[in-house]
This record gives C-alpha cells, structure tokens and sequence, in this order.
C-alpha cells in the first residue's frame, strides 16, 4: 500500500507541474505578443514616464528580458513564481495593486461552499435514481429515470440559473419571508443572489443546480454498475440466505458498486467547474470562477495565472483521493 501511495503521489505532483508550467508558458506567450500588460498599470492610452514603466515591471515581475523574444519559456521567472507560492506570496492585482493572498480568502471559501452542496446534491440524486432504476430494470420506473435525467442534463445550467433567477426566486422569497420573517432560514435560502451575511445559507440553491451537472451520466453510470452486480453470484448466494431485498442492495450491491461510481464523481467535479463559473457569475457568488473570469477580462495575468493554479491544484487532488480510494475499496488495484 505504501509504494501504491508514493507512486500516486509522485505522478500528482508531476501533473500538477506540467499543469503549471503550460499555465506560465501561455501566459508568457501572450505578454510576447500582446505587449507590456504593466501598461494596464497607468490605465487608458496614457503614456507612463519609463523610470515608473520600469518601477512597474518590476514590481510584477515583467521585468525579464523574455517577455520580449516570442516563444522563450522564460524559466527563470516561473522558478520565481514557484518560490513565492511555495512561500504563500501570490502577488498583488494589476488594477487596485490588492493582495491576491486575500482575494483568494474571500473567494475560496465560497467555490468550496458551492461544490460541497453540488456533490452532496449530484452523489444522493444520482444514488437513489439510479439504484431504483436498476432495481426496476426493463419497467416504467426505469425508463422514466433515464428520460427524465437525460432531459435535466441536456438544460444548460444558465437556462436553469436565470430561470430560477428571474421567474422561481422572487415569488418563493416573498412567500417566504411572509410567513417565516425576512432573516429566517426560509426567508434567506430562496433568494436570488448571494448575500455575504448568510453564506452558507444563500448557497444552498445555486449549489443545488450546478449539482445537476452530469446527472443523467451518473445516473446511468450507477444503474450499469448495479445492474452487473446484480447478477453475479454472491448476490444469489445472499438472496439464497434470505435476506432482505434492502439489505442486499446496501451492503453487497451498492457497495461493490462503488469504484465506477467513484471515478464518475472524480470525472464530474472537474466537469462542474464550468457550471460553477456561470452559477458565480449570475448569482452574484464571489467565486473562484468568477474571480478568473473578471481576471481575464481585466488582463490581470497574475490573477488568471493564480486562479487557474488554484483550480488544477483542487482537481489533481480530487484525482489522487480517487486514486487512493480505488485501493482501499479493491486491494487488487494496488499490485496492477
């Protein structure tokens, strides 16, 4: 188990480079052939004296002379950016020279928020339709699931968002809040925008509907993996014991079950950050999505840079824990 786990490791960390370096090698390539983003610094077409040009560029870290030679990976400054992220510096912001260390305080928490409500919502959706469709396999029930989530994940998540937005919110909120009061859990959950007050409570709904994401592919992906332990022999051999039909589909099906279903979650989270971007931007969320999309729009490149290393670091851990996981529910995997 132990070499299993280093070797894990080992290939996390080497993704988790490339993933970085492709950050900085991209980003390189656009300073080379947009030009100087320190100008950003001065704002509008103004031209800067060149004693605080270069003050800029230094303090940003632009200062390398490969920024000027199109295609140089400029190395040197990437084993900078590690060191100072290793060392917790993220640099400041182009427009407002603010501490992306703190940004990242605010805007974290609330992507975390988001995504625990969204795989709480997707894993116990996807569990109950599809362990009852397979349980119905061939019937109505299964053939209604199956529609049903194949119709929910072809909606596109914006659609749902201004939807409930501009049509479900509203109403719900002032029925809400008329028989609970305003700052009751029921007058906050329904709201349609987020409020930093209450924020795990105005959460719960946008979380909810990124949870949506993928469903009908976990759906289908629990019912086939169900369905093929229905049949082997050590559920025949249980239903020969006499035991219940609940007990069966908890303990032996369900359980034997879950490595697809593991790697389907893994497979979705890093899916769902897209539906997170969009739930961010039209709920108000001050996200992680939302913070790189603002980021890109500004040309804050350290920000972009930040942000998107952030994101791969989250997704590459989700990996390995899926990866670790596998061992734990299946010894075998770890000699393969």
């Amino acid at each position: 188990m132990g070499r299993y786990v280093i070797r894990r490791l080992l290939q996390a960390l080497l993704t988790l480079g490339i993933v970085l370096f492709l950050l900085h090698y991209l980003t390189a390539l656009s300073v080379q052939i947009r030009g100087n983003p320190a100008l950003l610094f001065f704002g509008g077409d103004r031209t800067p004296d060149p004693g605080m040009l270069a003050q800029v560029e230094r303090l940003y870290g632009l200062d390398n002379k490969c920024y000027e030679r199109v295609g140089d990976p400029c190395l040197s400054p990437f084993v900078d950016r590690l060191q100072n992220f290793v060392q917790g510096d993220f640099g400041t912001t182009l427009n407002g020279n603010r501490d992306v260390g703190q940004l990242l305080a605010i805007y974290i928490p609330n992507t975390l928020r988001l995504f625990i409500f969204a795989t709480i919502t997707l894993v116990t959706v996807a569990m109950v339709l599809g362990t009852w469709a397979a349980r119905h396999r061939g019937k109505f029930i299964d053939h209604t699931v199956r529609g049903t989530t194949i119709l929910a994940d072809s909606i596109p998540v914006f659609l749902i968002l201004l939807s409930y937005v501009y049509i479900v919110a509203v109403p719900l909120t002032r029925w809400a809040r008329g028989i609970w009061g305003t700052e009751s859990f029921m007058g906050q959950v329904f709201r349609p925008n987020y409020n930093a007050d209450y924020p795990w409570t105005t959460i719960i709904i946008p979380g909810i509907i990124v949870g949506t994401v993928g469903l009908a592919t976990m759906t289908r992906l629990i019912r086939a993996s169900q369905l093929e332990n229905l049949g082997s022999d050590f559920v025949r051999t249980a239903k020969a014991k006499g035991l219940k039909p609940m007990r069966i589909t908890i303990v032996h099906v369900i359980r034997n079950s879950m490595i697809p279903i593991i790697t389907g979650v893994g497979f979705l989270f890093a899916f769902m950050l897209s539906g997170a971007v969009l739930t961010e931007g039209v709920m108000g969320i001050p996200g992680m999505g939302r913070m790189i999309f603002q980021a890109v729009q500004r040309q804050e490149g350290n920000l972009v840079i930040v942000g998107l290393t952030v994101s791969a670091v989250v997704v590459v851990f989700v990996s390995l824990i899926v990866d670790l996981l596998y061992a734990a529910l299946d010894p075998r995997i770890r000699y393969e």
